[in-house]
């Protein structure tokens, strides 16, 4: 997931609430830091997308390739 997916992937996910999100609330699972914080510490924006899922109850079935334009060819 690259930063630009990530970003996406907040704000169809969160909506209004995303900006918020993303410099506001605290993620234990990456260090007590925000996901603005940890994005500036090049923390894996995957890594970032799976604490935010966890901290704010996403469910599991949009947890997954959330913010890809399109489907990654295999």
């Amino acid at each position: 997931m690259r930063r630009s997916e990530f970003l996406r992937a907040v704000d169809a996910e969160f909506g209004g609430r995303a900006s918020s999100l993303v410099s506001d609330l605290v993620l234990p699972q990456i260090g007590d830091r925000t996901a603005g914080e940890a994005l500036d510490a090049g923390v894996p924006p995957r890594d970032i997308w799976a604490a935010l899922c966890v901290e704010a109850d996403v469910p599991v079935e949009r947890r997954h390739g959330a913010g890809r334009l399109e489907p990654r060819a295999r």
